[in-house]
């Protein structure tokens, strides 16, 4: 990234270049990109491809002033804090999904974040409700912070292959935990961005994936709470959990919450695509 791009960047987020690449930087970022930079999978349903380039990306999230997925999201955002001087290390990670099954390998991509002020940190700008501030790597007892209570353990085998085959397990992998649910499972080897094309494909492809299901647009909000579009259904929750949600009756209404809510503009309204098949 040139310093032209890294400044167009800080831009969007409303954040000035920081003088040294601390913890408290990094926090300020993570917030400032999740409130900002919304995760969305509109690409897939306007037949928009998805390269996982860092040109790509960055062209996408502050030259177009889009969002995207988990690849998209935290590509980018890794992409720029390295920019900044943070020594960042892109991580592999499976979702769990109903009855505690893993997904696909590959099925997210997390940041793996080091401060000159010491200690790593789990950064996640791509993972939609999830922690506001980046989590202590390196800690196995509870944090709590405003998205919730979060645990990171050493990932164990389980009996009869429950969440995968225990040899599929390394000892170095760690299950992220939210108030007391386990999200993902991450591996410790360090990823490039290329290693993630295969998974990205299914999930902006294959009819069982989620994101070829329906249409999201989805950002925290300030003081705590979110906004999301659901195809044509606004939900505003706030930092307490209640919620209010409005059905769009037409497409002028549509717009007008990409644009004003999510600064999205589009010029017209997606529709869920088919796929073929429900999965």
């Amino acid at each position: 990234m040139n310093a032209a791009l890294v400044d167009a960047y800080l831009r969007r987020l409303g954040a000035e270049r920081p003088a040294r690449p601390t913890v408290d930087v990094l926090r300020g970022l993570q917030l400032r990109h999740l409130r900002t930079v919304p995760f969305e999978n509109l690409s897939i349903h306007l037949g928009e491809e998805i390269v996982l380039e860092e040109e790509r990306l960055l062209d996408k999230m502050v030259g177009a002033h889009r969002g995207g997925f988990c690849y998209e999201l935290n590509g980018a955002f890794g992409a720029l804090l390295a920019a900044l001087g943070f020594d960042v290390t892109l991580l592999a990670g499976r979702v769990y999904g109903e009855e505690g099954r893993l997904g696909i390998p590959y099925d997210h991509l997390a940041l793996r974040v080091r401060t000159v002020d010491g200690g790593d940190w789990l950064a996640d700008v791509g993972f939609g409700a999830f922690s506001h501030f980046p989590l202590a790597f390196g800690e196995r007892g509870e944090q709590a912070e405003p998205g919730g209570t979060f645990r990171i353990v050493e990932a164990a085998p389980d009996a009869a292959g429950a969440r995968g085959p225990a040899s599929a397990v390394d000892s170095a992998d760690v299950d992220v935990l939210r108030d007391g649910r386990p999200q993902y499972r991450l591996e410790a080897r360090p990823r490039v961005l290329g290693d993630f094309v295969a998974g990205a494909w299914w999930h902006s492809t294959s009819p069982a994936s989620h994101f070829t299901r329906s249409l999201v647009c989805s950002r925290l909000a300030e003081g705590g709470g979110r906004v999301t579009l659901s195809g044509r259904t606004l939900t505003t929750t706030g930092a307490d959990g209640t919620r209010e949600v409005r059905d769009l009756t037409s497409d002028e209404e549509v717009l007008a919450v990409y644009r004003d809510r999510f600064g999205i503009a589009l010029a017209s309204a997606p529709t869920v695509r088919d796929f073929g098949g429900s999965g």
